[in-house]
């Protein structure tokens, strides 16, 4: 083979090989319903709200007592009967063991002091406290009255609650679906496009149920009141959930 033809293969072998590289860095031609699965990729997103009300059926109460005393003998013997009074007043209106929780004991020494500062140690204070859970929403005030009586000198608030909250927080999730729903429709309306059906959903945890409640009192207001009315008035649930649409 002559250096002419040698040389002219060599240059038609190099076009070919060009061909080759080009045709394969040449994007394939989009296929029908391309753009249609990249739309459903996408979607609405939103976050609805919904909330349910319900009268509490429960109540807790943290309540105990403080003793002074010179000595630490005699202050936690002291508080000790205080507290013994109060768990048979709290049994004898019908409040299970089960439902009686100490919260809180502490033990410390005051100082006594002059125009020049501490002048030493005053005496000791013991206070033990206990979170109640009453079962019976219409005894709350007797409850509070009876420890009152019994020796009971902090009471530090009341709190209601629903035992089982279940049936509220279906209600209040049922409505945040809705609530998403109108909240998407209203932005695809917005946008000029159609929602299609839900790509995912998930629940937005938070706190459930606003508990109301009291402020505390001393012994000696609250043995003014006795058997204090008490008002439990309604509990608030809310939920939230993430919702997203295609869109058709």
């Amino acid at each position: 083979m002559s250096h002419v033809s040698r040389k002219n293969l060599l240059f038609v072998l190099f076009l070919m090989l060009m061909v080759v590289v080009v045709a394969a860095c040449t994007p394939a031609p989009a296929q029908p319903g391309a753009a249609q699965s990249e739309s459903a990729d996408g979607g609405v997103t939103v976050v609805g709200m919904g909330e349910a009300f319900g009268e509490p059926d429960q109540a807790r109460v943290m309540l105990g007592v403080e003793t002074f005393a010179e000595s630490v003998a005699e202050a936690t013997s002291a508080n000790e009967s205080d507290v013994q009074a109060i768990l048979a007043a709290l049994q004898a209106i019908g409040i299970e063991s089960a439902d009686i929780q100490t919260s809180n004991y502490s033990l410390w020494a005051e100082q006594r002091y002059g125009e020049n500062g501490p002048e030493g140690i005053a005496g000791y204070r013991v206070a033990n406290q206990v979170n109640v859970t009453i079962r019976d929403i219409a005894q709350v005030g007797a409850v509070i009255g009876a420890v009152t009586e019994a020796g009971a000198n902090s009471i530090h608030g009341v709190s209601f609650s629903v035992a089982d909250p279940a049936a509220l927080e279906a209600e209040a999730r049922a409505a945040a679906i809705d609530n998403a729903r109108e909240k998407a429709a209203s932005l695809a309306e917005l946008s000029g496009v159609e929602l299609g059906e839900v790509v995912s959903v998930s629940e937005v945890v938070r706190q459930p149920g606003i508990m109301e409640g009291m402020g505390g009192a001393a012994r000696d207001e609250a043995a003014q009141l006795a058997a204090p009315s008490i008002a439990p008035g309604e509990l608030s649930y809310s939920v939230q959930v993430q919702v997203t649409f295609a869109i058709q």
